[in-house]
Order: structure tokens, then sequence, then C-alpha cells
């Protein structure tokens, strides 16, 4: 039996499956799959789906393709109050991001926090 390898993947989609209440046949139904066994797989960590199947995942849950596979924590559906603690949040994704598809520097990523800090602390202080 292969190695079962649990990464942010696989926990995101345990995590995404049961918020729903969904069992693995009930995801592999709405995914169009013959076999549960082959979703199962996925959780499991001993397969990982291709290009199309992880962008069907992604719409199916309402998230991102990152999100899916760990490059940030911020699912598509967060609100306000799920994105609120700003530290966190940039914490959270420090090794995504990006500006015109390039990584930032550490220098760069200290001016974004120092900036968005300053926006959301005078916001916030005003309310």
């Amino acid at each position: 039996m292969p190695e079962k390898k649990q990464n942010d993947f696989t926990r995101r989609l345990i995590d995404l499956r049961e918020s729903r209440n969904w069992s693995k046949t009930e995801v592999a139904r709405r995914l169009g799959l013959s076999s549960m066994q082959r979703y199962a797989n996925y959780e499991y960590g001993t397969n990982e789906p291709d290009s199309n199947m992880l962008k069907q995942i992604a719409s199916l849950y309402n998230v991102t393709t990152d999100y899916l596979l760990g490059k940030n924590s911020t699912p598509s559906w967060a609100n306000k109050k799920d994105t609120n603690d700003l530290e966190k949040f940039l914490n959270d994704n420090e090794g995504s991001m990006t500006y015109g598809g390039e990584d930032l520097t550490e220098e760069q990523k200290e001016q974004v926090r120092v900036a968005m800090t300053a926006i959301f602390w005078k916001r916030h202080k005003h309310d």
C-alpha cells in the first residue's frame, strides 16, 4: 500500500469536504468520477489530480487552486471577518506575495506590511 502523505492539499480537501458534510462518494459523484476511490486517493495523498481535475475540485468548493495547493491561506469565499486579522493574513500569505507576477523581496514584503498596517490602523481607529 502506498504511503499516505498528508500535506496542505490533502488537509484542505478533507476540511472542505467535511465542512459540507459530504462523503467521499458524494464528492466523487459531484466531480463526475466513476470511482469514489479515485477521489479518496487524493485525500489520502497516494495520487494527485491532474490540472483539469484540480480546477474542477476548486470550482466545486468555490476556492482557488492556489488555496488548494497551500500557496495561500485565504480562500476566495473568505469574508471581511475571515481576513480582518491583517497580521495573520500577511504572515500566512508571505510565500505568495507577488507584484506583476514577480516575487517580492524581503524589503518589499516589509514595505507592504507597513503600508497595510498603516491603512488598517487608521481605518479601524476611526470606526
